[in-house]
């Protein structure tokens, strides 16, 4: 089996440029051809990554040695190309948030599954070792029953005023959302990803510092089908930070730092540390040794398992039916916010 030819449809989320960058080294898979609806962004990074711009979407997804395509358009344009990119018979790649709502992500698990197509979502939290280590460590009960787990996911963006440009479709509502479907979906997922799907959900979710967009800061609480809480903060105006993950149970306790941008992305105090774990049966601390990185390395770590689940070596990082269930909570913890009413989660919803 030769090489894997990907394209790129739309570079408007700029993780994809990472990706096309790491892959440059890959000798299993390449990036051939990418479009986008602006043309001169599109011809820009075409020509720094040595890749065919193709005017037209359908001309991109119409070629025979393409095997697979990166979504990375604007939120509410995600069902919409990953519909044609399954019609097209294209294996899809596709930027986080799945979509804005539970209609498109709907439409979105019916179309790959009625084309046979493989499907992941780019979440770099479910790539990141240091979170899979937690993952393994609850998967084991290496801390015997979870009470409460709390994720911070943060950046400090809303304060940067290349960030806000009235330009930036990440602060429009139309093609975004709000900061928190945004952002927050990392943790949302993360969540899931750890505990399972949640039932229910409190939040609070405002402009608290600034009305460049629709939000800017929120806190979700949600409630797991073990009894297990949930916390998600989820900030885009946060400036430094330190502790990232805090999971406590009935044996010991996991504490990770520096695990996302406002503590992954400054200098470091002497000592610092990425993750500890607290086993009431040692009665000690251990640290695993995990070195401390910025977090552009994380956003880096998606590509190579993406590809390799492309070529069967391993499943998706996340599927669709995964995206959907965190696009449910998101959503959940906006109505909570709006309504300051406890939602119900995993049921038919009005």
């Amino acid at each position: 089996m030769g090489a894997l030819k990907l394209g790129i449809v739309s570079f408007a989320h700029g993780h994809v440029r990472v990706y096309a960058d790491v892959m440059r080294d890959f000798e299993d898979a390449q990036i051939v051809a990418a479009w986008d609806d602006d043309e001169a962004r599109g011809r820009q990074c075409c020509q720094e990554f040595g890749i065919d711009y193709v005017p037209d979407l359908e001309g991109l997804l119409g070629r025979q040695d393409l095997d697979a395509v990166f979504i990375a358009s604007p939120t509410n344009r995600h069902a919409e190309h990953c519909l044609a990119a399954a019609r097209a018979g294209k294996h899809i790649l596709l930027q986080k948030p799945m979509a804005l709502s539970l209609g498109d992500c709907d439409a979105i698990i019916v179309a790959v599954a009625d084309a046979g197509v493989k499907f992941s979502l780019c979440y770099q939290m479910r790539a990141d070792p240091v979170n899979r280590h937690m993952k393994a460590l609850l998967d084991e009960r290496a801390i015997g029953v979870v009470a409460v787990l709390r994720r911070r996911h943060a950046i400090p963006l809303l304060l940067n005023p290349d960030f806000t440009r009235p330009d930036n479709w990440h602060i429009d509502p139309a093609q975004n959302m709000g900061m928190f479907m945004d952002d927050a979906s990392h943790a949302a997922d993360f969540l899931y990803w750890m505990l399972g799907a949640p039932v229910s959900v409190m939040a609070e979710i405002d402009n608290l510092v600034t009305e460049v967009a629709p939000d800017d800061n929120g806190v979700a609480i949600y409630r797991f089908a073990g009894g297990e809480i949930g916390i998600l903060f989820n900030s885009s105006t946060t400036l430094a930070a330190e502790n990232t993950t805090e999971i406590y149970g009935n044996a010991g306790s996991i504490i990770q730092n520096h695990g996302d941008v406002p503590s992954a992305n400054l200098p470091q105090l002497p000592g610092a540390t990425s993750l500890k774990v607290w086993r009431q049966a040692t009665g000690a601390w251990e640290i695993p040794e995990f070195p401390l990185r910025p977090h552009g390395e994380r956003i880096r770590d998606v590509a190579r398992p993406l590809v390799d689940y492309l070529r069967g070596r391993r499943g998706p990082l996340a599927t669709a039916a995964d995206g959907r269930v965190c696009i449910e909570m998101i959503l959940g913890a906006y109505e909570s916010a709006r309504t300051g009413r406890r939602v119900r989660l995993g049921a038919p919803r009005p």
